[in-house]
């Protein structure tokens, strides 16, 4: 690939959160930053949308909540935005203190670490000091924990569900990928906790392109880029977009998942390939819907997240079936509204009328699954048959209407999210999660960001530590290229 016209410090592909994050970092310590975002809007999957035509209400239309984002970080790039603590935690309660005290001593040990080069596997075992909580988390399956823990299935499910958000692993799998999902899932600020961000999560991302901007960086919207070269032989790096613009910078930072990166430069795709396990469902609601359960009111249910048949039991037998390429019987999925802790994302009249909005995450829902016609609508009726399963009154019934007149209900499988966000195999942590330590001697005391090439970077999410919104791998990117400090 030949020079390009224009000459950058710092060329970023993608334009999600992370980029952002890096972005702000680096232009602030003085470097001349450039993000390239394919599609006509910045935040990746953490956008505010409105899908649904004459209907006032700007969903957090792929991801959801934040938990990762450490606030400490948000301090640090001046992002002024309120995270909202939903008043309640879960239907049904997830009753097990045994489990979060323990999970609480690690994610307070760890949490830190996020944000600072990485220890070895020795390191990290002796921060958190308790040889107990290690062997449960990071050397034995999950399942053995809530097994000898927790006595009640639903219970021992619902707590399960951590383990199993976007990743398609039986509780028991000694490759402990579970594991790991459940740990991110659990360490976020060293509480777990899991808040609405108001305005919904287009507010972050808004917010962290105003900060971006105002450091100086330059941010680009619909530009494809679909080669880099980082191996010329004047140590620079080099990327082409769609319409043929050719630039050139010191280095290169892949706020894309690693598969992605390894295709624009030629290389071939790191394995195992990356593959998606869940299937969302977003809707606006007339009215909450009627529960089977009348001790608790709909808007108590709903304001936390509401676990749908996912009993411990039934989590086996959901990944079972999907293992042997069915989808499940009976679909294990958890639910929330937003607008009940937040209603700002609402029109004022919507808000007058008592509309909600409702979100639906499935698990044990694999890329696979979707290969074959008609598979989605098989999955998404699937999926409304376990909600309805726990409710008085179907929840069609409770749609809103758009301006066509069509019911308020929309589906995103892995492959939307491969067609639309560019997640290969639909992987909303864009490969399989590592531990939030190094796993070989040479990475010890690095930023976690490794590639082979000494002037690319990774700061997606499929960076060392990190999943979903957390902006950890987009300041690690940035520490490691400015050698440890902005």
């Amino acid at each position: 690939m030949s020079g390009g016209s224009e000459r950058y410090d710092v060329v970023i592909v993608g334009g999600g959160h992370n980029g952002l994050v890096a972005a702000t970092l680096l232009a602030r310590a003085g470097r001349r930053v450039v993000v390239l975002e394919k599609l006509d809007q910045l935040g990746g999957a953490a956008v505010s949308q409105a899908p649904f035509p004459g209907v006032g209400v700007r969903l957090s239309r792929y991801s959801y909540l934040v938990s990762l984002f450490p606030r400490e970080l948000l301090d640090k790039l001046g992002i002024e935005l309120e995270l909202r603590r939903r008043r309640v935690a879960a239907y049904p309660p997830n009753d097990a203190p045994a489990v979060y005290e323990l999970t609480g001593r690690v994610a307070r040990a760890l949490a830190p670490t996020l944000l600072e080069p990485l220890r070895s596997r020795e390191q990290a075992r002796a921060l958190i000091g308790d040889d107990e909580a290690w062997e449960a988390l990071f050397e034995r399956p999950i399942s053995e924990l809530l097994e000898r823990l927790v006595p009640d299935d639903l219970t021992r499910g619902v707590i399960a569900t951590d383990a199993l958000i976007g990743t398609f692993a039986a509780l028991d799998d000694p490759g402990l990928e579970q594991n790991r999902c459940f740990l991110y899932h659990v360490i976020g600020n060293g509480t777990g906790d899991w808040d609405i961000p108001v305005g919904g999560m287009g507010a972050l991302t808004d917010a962290l392109a105003v900060a971006a901007r105002a450091a100086g960086a330059e941010l680009r919207t619909g530009v494809e880029v679909v080669a880099a070269d980082a191996d010329g032989l004047d140590g620079s790096a080099r990327v082409l977009t769609a319409d043929d613009e050719r630039l050139s910078a010191t280095h290169l930072l892949a706020n894309v998942a690693p598969a992605v990166l390894a295709r624009l430069l030629g290389d071939p795709p790191p394995q195992p390939l990356p593959e998606g396990s869940q299937l969302k469902l977003n809707m606006v609601l007339k009215r909450l819907p009627r529960l089977r359960d009348s001790s608790v009111a709909p808007a108590d249910a709903f304001a936390g997240t509401f676990h749908i048949n996912e009993g411990y039991s039934q989590l086996a037998a959901a990944y079972a079936e999907a293992a042997a390429g069915l989808i499940p019987a009976v679909v294990p999925a958890e639910a929330y509204c937003h607008s009940l802790t937040d209603p700002s994302i609402l029109a004022p009249e919507l808000v007058a009328a008592g509309v909600q909005t409702l979100t639906v995450f499935a698990l044990h829902m694999p890329a696979r699954l979707f290969a074959a016609p008609g598979a989605k609508q098989a999955a998404v009726d699937a999926t409304l048959r376990s909600l309805n399963s726990v409710l008085a009154e179907p929840i069609e019934d409770c749609l809103m209407l758009d301006g066509n007149g069509r019911p308020c209900l929309e589906a995103r499988t892995p492959l939307e999210l491969e067609s639309e966000l560019g997640l290969p195999g639909g992987n909303i942590f864009h490969r399989a999660l590592s531990w939030p330590f190094a796993e070989t001697p040479e990475e010890v005391g690095r930023w976690g960001v490794e590639t082979e090439r000494p002037n690319v970077w990774l700061c997606g999410a499929g960076a060392r530590r990190g999943g979903g919104v957390s902006g950890i791998p987009g300041q690690n990117a940035a520490m490691a290229l400015l050698g440890g400090g902005v």
